[in-house]
């Protein structure tokens, strides 16, 4: 939606916005917190995160019927096999550039994410991005190397590493790929986002499975156990709270959809990196230098120029997919208030995408 509903209070709309970035930030943290205690085992960690997310899924659908659990079929695990891999392959690469990185960089580690999401769009659609949806591009892209640029007098232990970069970068891809693929794949889970968040929560536990053994990581978390300086408790918190926000997050997203606008949304992901940029050097101790600083700006003052273009309907964006629980929800309330003063009313059409 480009603009929050008019009967949505303002109270709500921050408590939403609150809640989402709450759960963001919970999520970036315990999750360097658990790769700061355990770096040999992030597959381990990953897996069990997404194990988590889909028992909790199955849990809320007892509860609320907006929540439906697909039926494995054949055929749509086929047609959802792509948009599972990529999305796992992106998680992979994000966690371990997490956990490579300093949270304060992990930002702009991943800040590619908006360039390469309008280059891939421009390039599945054989469109040119319009001249301000450019400019935008072009600003988080120099805020990038603003804040890959090496710097002489940073500790070793803060320095980025070439190979943190890449994954930084590929994770960046991924979720672009990820990003413009979702449209195309919600068509085969009866256009719910509630569905496709299931098919690649479970479908990317099946996959990560394997390599979390040929990793020979349960192996190394008994080896672990043993070292008395090794907190085991951190890691089973860990996973445990990650999995729970991480099902939050699907959650907040609905709402976030369904209750905001392109705008609200974007000031509030700025306000999160704000947020997350000073915790992380008061939790983690990292360092922001003056380059750090002015890359953060500029990637956010980027992607902020980007959102407002796009809603301003100056631009053609990549289309951020319906959400059909909202719409469906929406189109019920206005069918039971209309049922009893009209007869014979016709039935609104299913939502459909942009």
């Amino acid at each position: 939606m480009d603009s929050t509903d008019k009967h949505t209070s303002p109270l709500r709309v921050a408590a939403v916005v609150s809640f989402y970035m709450f759960a963001a930030l919970v999520m970036v943290f315990v999750n360097k917190t658990v790769l700061n205690s355990s770096p040999d085992v992030p597959l381990l960690f990953l897996f069990l995160q997404l194990l988590i997310a889909v028992i909790l899924l199955h849990g809320a659908a007892l509860f609320s019927s907006r929540i439906e659990i697909p039926r494995w079929d054949r055929h749509t695990v086929k047609k959802l096999l792509p948009v599972v891999t990529i999305n796992i392959v992106g998680l992979v690469f994000n966690t371990l550039c997490l956990r490579e990185v300093e949270a304060t960089f992990f930002q702009i580690a991943r800040g590619l994410v908006l360039p390469l999401t309008i280059a891939v769009t421009s390039l599945t659609t054989h469109s040119h991005p319009a001249a301000r949806v450019i400019v935008a591009a072009a600003a988080v892209t120099t805020g990038f190397f603003i804040g890959v640029a090496p710097e002489g007098h940073l500790p070793a232990s803060s320095i980025p590493s070439p190979i943190s970069l890449f994954y930084g970068v590929f994770s960046s891809l991924c979720i672009a790929v990820h990003s413009v693929m979702v449209k195309s794949s919600l068509p085969y889970c009866n256009n719910s986002t509630i569905q496709l968040a299931y098919w690649t929560n479970a479908g990317s536990a099946l996959l990560l499975a394997p390599f979390v053994l040929l990793h020979g990581e349960p192996a190394k978390i008994l080896e672990m156990r043993a070292n008395v300086e090794w907190n085991m408790n951190v890691f089973i918190w860990g996973s445990l709270v990650t999995g729970l926000f991480g099902f939050l997050l699907c959650v907040a997203g609905l709402l976030s959809i369904k209750v905001t606008s392109p705008v609200t949304h974007m000031f509030s992901s700025a306000a999160r990196s704000v947020i997350q940029t000073l915790l992380g050097v008061w939790l983690f101790q990292d360092v922001l230098t003056i380059n750090r600083a002015i890359s953060l700006t500029t990637i956010l003052g980027g992607t902020m120029y980007y959102t407002w273009v796009k809603a301003s309907g100056q631009a053609q964006p990549p289309a951020r997919p319906v959400d059909p629980e909202a719409l469906r929800q929406d189109r019920d309330d206005k069918e039971e208030g209309e049922r009893e003063g009209m007869v014979g009313q016709a039935r609104e059409k299913a939502p459909s995408m942009d």
